[in-house]
């Protein structure tokens, strides 16, 4: 059975794109957002970084040759986006964290 055969892994990507989605219809109505929509947001934001954070893992420890492949697709992506390609993506995901927790605590000192 192939990676994405997987009903796991496919729902996981299905539940990745829907919180996409989510966030990127909002992202720009951030700022007119009251505290807890904002809240709501970053909420979401850390469960889609959450959910990338298990794909990634699983795609690392997967022999299968598409999971491969996709993890290269998924390195390349960060190099496009300015991440160096020689960066833990680990270390990366840790570092995201760390800024949604930096989001939420000044959003509720707001």
């Amino acid at each position: 059975m192939s990676f994405f055969d997987s009903e796991v892994v496919r729902a996981e990507m299905a539940e990745i794109s829907e919180l996409q989605e989510e966030i990127y219809h909002n992202v720009y109505k951030f700022f007119m957002m009251n505290k807890e929509e904002k809240l709501q947001h970053v909420d979401l934001l850390q469960k889609l970084l959450e959910k990338q954070q298990i794909l990634y893992t699983r795609l690392s420890l997967s022999d299968d040759p598409e999971a491969k492949d996709m993890k290269e697709k998924v390195l390349e992506s960060a190099e496009a986006m300015g991440i160096p390609k020689t960066s833990d993506i680990n270390m990366i995901f840790s570092n995201m964290t760390r800024l949604i927790d930096t989001m939420k605590e000044a959003i509720d000192k707001e």
